[in-house]
């Protein structure tokens, strides 16, 4: 019995430290602590998992050079509470620097910023999965701009997720990098976590979002699909690039990365 009940912390250890970096410890911490003061960790682990979230972990990251992204702001926000929750929503000042001065920007333009995964709070290389390169602050998912089935401007955002809904699901690169046996390409459309709006493209506003970013001489690469580079009349910006088979398509989000 205390082999099962070894094993089953560390899997939850393990889980909580792929998925979110800082669960690990606090787990352990709960586990400490309840037994210490007697309680159960239904309720010591809940507790201080949002005492780390709030508290403790934003002014160590700086210590990293890691800052935390707005939460709450109307013009720079997380697609939803999941992400900063799962400390998801840490880059380097420069980069928040660069999201903050341009939700800015385009406020006069009615757009805002919708960030989905950006990078951990410590260390840089730790993986942040699913993800292959969001590991040193420099690097963030952002949504595209959406109009509703009116064909008016919305916040809205297709999937729960942000994630896994694309402009256009069959396209020339998808279909090749399939064919050359790429499997992992389409796998977004599995991390969607639920469909929920019928939304198209807002083209124009995606495509200011775009050179907002493309414009910001901080910015290293920006990647989308080979096809919207083209439908957004985007073709003559060198640092829009194809982000190679090896990686997942970019027709579902826009993926920032700074120098």
């Amino acid at each position: 019995m205390k082999f099962l009940k070894l094993l089953v912390h560390i899997c939850v250890i393990l889980s909580l430290t792929v998925i979110t970096q800082v669960g690990g410890i606090v787990w352990l911490l709960s586990v400490f602590v309840s037994k210490k003061m007697k309680t159960k960790k239904r309720y010591t682990f809940p507790l201080l998992y949002l005492v780390f979230n709030l508290l403790v972990v934003p002014p160590i990251a700086k210590i990293f050079g890691r800052e935390k992204l707005p939460i709450f702001s109307s013009e720079l926000k997380p697609r939803n509470i999941a992400y900063p929750l799962l400390f998801r929503n840490y880059v380097t000042p420069e980069l928040s620097n660069l999201l903050i001065t341009s939700a800015a920007d385009l406020k006069p333009s009615n757009i805002s910023i919708t960030y989905l995964d950006a990078n951990f709070p410590f260390f840089n290389g730790f993986p942040l999965l699913p993800h292959l390169s969001h590991n040193d602050g420099k690097k963030i998912d952002i949504s595209f701009q959406y109009l509703d089935n009116k064909g008016m401007p919305t916040n809205k955002k297709p999937s729960i997720s942000g994630y896994g809904v694309y402009v256009n699901s069959t396209n020339q690169t998808s279909e090749k990098c399939k064919y050359k046996g790429y499997w992992q390409y389409d796998f977004p459309k599995y991390l969607s976590f639920g469909k929920i709006n019928e939304l198209t493209l807002d083209e124009k506003s995606t495509r200011t979002l775009v050179l907002e970013f493309v414009n910001n001489s901080n910015t290293q690469k920006i990647f989308i699909e080979p096809y919207l580079k083209q439908q957004l009349q985007l073709q003559n910006y060198s640092k829009i690039r194809f982000h190679g088979c090896q990686a997942v398509r970019h027709d579902d989000h826009i993926h920032l990365q700074i120098k």
